[in-house]
């Protein structure tokens, strides 16, 4: 079934003969012309903006993206034989998650990253390998084209960035083992990315032609503050006159002065008509559309919607529906430039318990009851928030509460049947007597592992 977006009446979706004009909007290396731009434009002043104008909404959408990931530290762990993972810290990985290059840091690293990521479609990195082949430098490139070898061998032109350029000759085509690739969606070729910023494209175009006409309209000065009314016939000359006259005395040094009106002028304010609050409506239906095609909650963006009943159920809402996605994806693009085994043998990890870092209530209460369902240790729960060992050794276990126990522990307790020791059942008293010694056996058994746990908690609190 063909795709439905072809079958809308679009000017940039009809098939034109070679050689006829082309309504527009025009993808070009730098970004996308609007329609009726003249290819000479950087002559006649024109201005490429990326998918059309600027738009705060679309900025705040980014930014959210980006400025989210570059929050999150990164490590590279490794499976265990046991079932748990380790962190790997001697790794090329690991060196280049603190520190890409020279002159970024890894939050300015992922920030541009990012933002490149969702208003191009697509983002680019040098690697510089040392002299034993390992990464060594990660430099961010602003422009990037792929090509593909007569073997389906695959290589890049990189440029855009003005200090690696100076050091190396990147002139020539870069195999893609030294690429960092980032993509989105590729519906015109598997190399070139697009970025979800063109779902919006027409409510973009539709509030920034708005905007322009409401400017043109309030520079030309189309609106004026008052209206002067009159049932008194005037000429050409007279109306003239009193206009300039009113002028004088309501503006430049003059405005805020009190004009004094005959003839049976009345000065009736302009105020705002229907069309403009259409105009508001429209402009907010335009930022909830550019907001639903990014995958951004509104409540991310402080324009309201459905409220969370903590911050931790609003940052997993955004996981789950785009966050999610993007932090895989970058961890998936590093995975296959490090040639990282996957998941779960091998992986790079964006923590997004970084997320949280403000939410002290929340993160304390998940900790505590990780530590008494037994899932974390007490060393466990006070590594993450960065505090050292409990002195002795006594918060390397997990631990739960005395009474809960494994379904063998009552059987443990129970005398030993006749059955269990091979003879047959009798009530004598031989057999009642090593009953009872069997009782006083066990319950010196309990009395002493009752004990043993009470000394742990003991010096557990006395440590701590």
């Amino acid at each position: 079934m063909a795709n439905w977006l072809a079958r809308l009446p679009l000017p940039w979706t009809r098939r034109q003969l070679e050689g006829q004009y082309r309504p527009g909007p025009y993808m070009v290396s730098s970004g996308w012309l609007p329609a009726g731009t003249p290819w000479n434009f950087w002559q006649s002043g024109g201005n490429v903006q990326p998918y059309g104008q600027r738009s705060a909404m679309v900025e705040a959408c980014v930014s959210a993206y980006s400025q989210t990931c570059a929050m999150l530290p990164g490590d590279h762990w490794r499976k265990l034989a046991n079932g748990g993972r380790e962190r790997v810290s001697t790794s090329a990985l690991s060196r280049i998650m603190k520190r890409p290059n020279d002159y970024q840091s890894i939050s300015d690293f992922m920030l541009n990253l990012v933002r490149r990521l969702y208003e191009r479609g697509e983002c680019f990195a040098l690697a510089v390998r040392n002299s034993r082949a390992e990464i060594n430098e990660l430099h961010l490139m602003r422009n990037g084209q792929p090509y593909i070898g007569e073997d389906g061998s695959i290589f890049y032109s990189l440029s855009g960035n003005e200090i690696i350029e100076q050091r190396l000759d990147v002139s020539f085509p870069i195999p893609s083992r030294d690429v960092l690739h980032v993509r989105l969606h590729t519906p015109r070729h598997p190399l070139k990315g697009e970025s979800p910023i063109l779902a919006a494209a027409l409510d973009m175009a539709m509030s920034g032609a708005a905007l322009t006409q409401q400017i043109a309209f309030y520079l030309n000065q189309a609106r004026p503050s008052y209206i002067l009314e009159t049932d008194e016939k005037l000429n050409r000359e007279q109306t003239d006159a009193l206009r300039a006259r009113w002028n004088e005395q309501t503006q430049g040094e003059n405005a805020g002065n009190t004009p004094i009106l005959s003839w049976g002028l009345k000065a009736r304010p302009v105020t705002i008509t229907a069309n403009d609050g259409q105009l508001a409506e429209m402009l907010r239906m335009t930022d909830t559309n550019v907001a639903l095609a990014m995958r951004v909650p509104l409540q991310i963006l402080g324009l309201g919607g459905p409220t969370y009943a903590s911050t931790e159920l609003l940052m997993q809402s955004w996981i789950a529906s785009g966050l999610g996605f993007t932090i895989n994806h970058i961890e998936e693009a590093f995975g296959q430039l490090f040639q990282l085994r996957g998941m779960p043998d091998e992986y790079l990890e964006l923590d997004t318990h970084a997320l949280l870092r403000s939410a002290y209530r929340e993160r304390m209460e998940g900790l505590a009851r990780g530590v008494i369902s037994g899932i974390y240790s007490p060393d466990e729960a006070r590594a993450s928030e960065d505090l050292p060992e409990v002195p002795g050794g006594v918060g390397a276990e997990p631990r739960v509460q005395q009474q809960v126990v494994p379904l063998s522990y009552g059987s443990d307790l129970q005398p030993p049947s006749p059955q269990a020791q091979g003879q047959p059942p009798s009530q004598d008293n031989t057999d009642k007597e090593d009953q009872d010694s069997g009782d006083a056996l066990d319950a010196e058994k309990a009395a002493a592992l009752q004990l043993k746990y009470r000394d742990a908690n003991a010096r557990y609190l006395l440590a701590a």
